[in-house]
């Protein structure tokens, strides 16, 4: 570059006093003071707006039309100023759509390495998919049979078309040298490939038999061993597709859109990809499960409107011999599936069950009183096809790592993609790498060996991805998962994100401005922001960040101090130079508090007035997100600090 600082001369805007500063390039440079002394004012009203501006002006006039116009900020000149970028602590995202792993972008780079690198297990056996070849089902007739000699059949299957008869396509295989043909189904024909022996000698021999079984059983093959009087056993089933050779399904191959839940091709047809449908919240129909059936537990029956469904109820109940003057808590699962489900429909003479009373409703809901009685008891509910996974199921079919692998990172809690809740399948689904806590998601990449073929753009994707984890692990945002929704976050997550997110792209040359990205860190994790923000610096860049906390003012290159004062008493430097010499400054505030000789609070508190010691707010059994079920008690008319490391609860 060719200056090695920026040159400000005469910035008014604000409350700035007609400042002129020379900040020096490829360093970390602090901005604090008091509060409304004019830090925003010079780092993002000034700095960073000239530099986006200059930037915009680059764009041609038609590009410019779409673009937001920016005025240029109240400073004389500003020199040698490098493209800007602001992160700050504001979260614009409102939609359900954008997620941790959308913002990080690590969903783009994990269905790239999915689609390249997962392994595919059918959805009715378990067993893994994989396209076999000549060679690799020759290795595995080896391994199944130990090595041992074992005579066997090679047989492939061939349909009857509807325009053809049995003895044509007979006739037709006889022309290609296949006469052992026989019938194992109505329009199937079986075709003896050859009978052989598996032993090293016939291996070229048994290489082209599966060769040319494959090519005319259009990538299917059967081997039968036989017995010792020459009896077909239970066939061993390969297929050069993605087809399960056991149960005859066939898949598709894998697109990296099937493994996003933002287009169409991968997103749940039912939740279209949110995750949640709007439905019928029994809880909401059941609020007070000490109530009985005859005591009002459902509770939209228990008007004059529908006072029948509740005599319905009843004498139901009574044939079913269902107690009705038992709580609803007391009830068996059974007994409350059936209150819920029925057993019928109304026309019938059966009981509907609160289900198809609600679906009745449905069909009336042209009336205004109807959606008003229907919108009391919907709520946001898991969706029922993709269980909050938003995919298709087919997508959950795919998994990355071995039984270990997987073991590891779940520590033993359940996994969503376990097929039929049996023996778990080996590896993770892509759902479960978005519900691992960042920390344990980068263990189990760091750890993750994918085998043979890697190319080098899997092993890219692989590096990137244990690249971006590391980071956001090491700005103290461990405790995320990739599954969290965006909007959920605080300003201060979005910025170490954003911050993440500059620092996977690689960029160099830029003027990063930064508003106190350490709020909301415990002072352990500060220094992993420190570590970061210094990998930034290093990287060739320069790092304009308005902070208060000491660790990360102490950390910096250069310290500029602004006030006196705030407001119209503030706007001027107080002082600008490095952090062991700002310890020695006698005119700045800042110093004063650096060194000890004055504190945030005084030195002793004492409450005023006698309020009742027994008032107190109670909190039992909380377990909203990753609270453990605690018991807290805070007493009222105190000042009650909560701390705790970054994402502690």
């Amino acid at each position: 570059m060719g200056s090695d600082w920026i040159r400000i001369r005469g910035a008014r805007q604000n409350n700035l006093k007609n400042l002129n500063l020379r900040l020096p390039l490829n360093e970390l440079v602090v901005v604090t003071g008091v509060s409304g002394c004019g830090k925003s004012s010079l780092a993002f009203d000034t700095i960073f707006a000239e530099g986006q501006r200059r930037y915009v002006e680059t764009f041609s006039p038609y590009a410019r039309q779409f673009l937001d116009r920016m005025d240029r900020p109240q400073v004389d000149a500003i020199d040698g100023i490098p493209p800007a970028i602001a992160i700050d602590q504001i979260n614009p995202v409102r939609t359900s759509r954008s997620t941790v792993g959308t913002m990080t972008e690590l969903n783009d780079h994990l269905k790239l390495l999915f689609a390249r690198a997962a392994r595919l297990h059918c959805r009715k056996c378990g067993r893994p998919v994989m396209r076999d070849t000549p060679d690799s089902i020759y290795a595995r007739l080896q391994e199944r049979t130990c090595g041992r000699s074992q005579q066997v059949l090679i047989t492939f299957s061939v349909k009857i078309p509807e325009n053809f008869s049995e003895n044509e396509v007979a006739g037709l295989l006889a022309a290609q040298g296949y006469t052992r043909v026989r019938r194992c189904a109505p329009d199937i024909l079986e075709v003896i490939q050859d009978r052989i022996l598996i032993v090293p000698e016939n291996r070229a021999r048994l290489v082209d038999d599966l060769e040319a079984a494959l090519k005319a059983g259009r990538g299917r093959v059967s081997v039968h061993p036989l017995g010792p009087q020459g009896e077909k056993n239970d066939p061993w089933r390969f297929s050069s597709g993605l087809h399960c050779a056991d149960c005859d399904i066939e898949y598709h191959n894998p697109v990296p859109n099937l493994f996003s839940f933002n287009s169409p091709i991968g997103a749940c047809p039912a939740c279209r990809g949110f995750g949640r449908i709007i439905g019928i919240d029994y809880n909401l129909v059941v609020p007070d499960e000490s109530r009985t059936l005859a005591g009002g537990a459902i509770k939209p029956w228990q008007t004059e409107s529908y006072r029948e469904c509740q005599s319905d109820l009843l004498r139901f109940a009574r044939k079913r011999k269902i107690p009705t003057d038992v709580p609803w808590s007391h009830l068996s699962p059974a007994q409350r599936q059936w209150v819920l489900e029925g057993e019928g429909a109304w026309e019938e003479a059966k009981w509907y069950g609160v289900r198809r009373f609600f679906e009745w409703l449905e069909t009336k809901s042209y009336r205004m009183h109807i959606r008003v009685l229907l919108s009391k008891y919907r709520a946001y509910t898991v969706c029922p096809d993709c269980g909050g996974a938003r995919l298709k199921p087919e997508a959950l079919l795919w998994r990355l790592g071995t039984d270990a692998d997987a073991a590891h990172a779940r520590s033993g809690s359940p996994a969503s993609g376990d097929h039929g809740g049996a023996v778990p399948l080996p590896g993770l689904t892509l759902r479960d790498i978005t519900l691992l806590p960042l920390g344990r998601c980068r263990e189990f990449f760091a750890q993750l060996c994918i085998g043979a073929p890697l190319d080098e753009a899997t092993e890219l994707l692989l590096g990137e991805v244990r690249t971006r984890l590391a980071y956001l692990v090491e700005v103290g945002l461990g405790y995320l998962t990739l599954d969290r929704q965006s909007r959920t976050l605080s300003g201060g997550e979005v910025q170490r994100i954003n911050l993440t997110t500059a620092l996977g792209t690689s960029l160099v040359n830029a003027l990063f401005v930064l508003d106190e990205p350490s709020i909301g860190l415990h002072a352990r994790d500060v220094q992993r922001l420190m570590g970061v923000l210094n990998r930034l610096r290093g990287a060739g860049n320069s790092l304009l960040v308005v902070e208060h906390d000491p660790q990360v003012m102490l950390g910096a290159d250069r310290i500029l101090d602004l006030g006196p004062g705030p407001g119209e008493h503030g706007g001027r430097v107080v002082f600008f130079g490095t952090p062991a010499a700002l310890l020695r400054s006698r005119r700045s505030l800042t110093a004063r508090y650096l060194r000890g000789e004055k504190s945030v609070a005084p030195e002793e508190i004492r409450p005023t007035g006698n309020p009742n010691q027994d008032a107190a707010i109670e909190i039992l059994g909380a377990t909203e997100n990753n609270l453990r079920n605690i018991d807290v008690r805070i007493p009222l008319n105190r000042l009650v600090c909560i701390t705790g490391v970054s994402g502690s609860g």
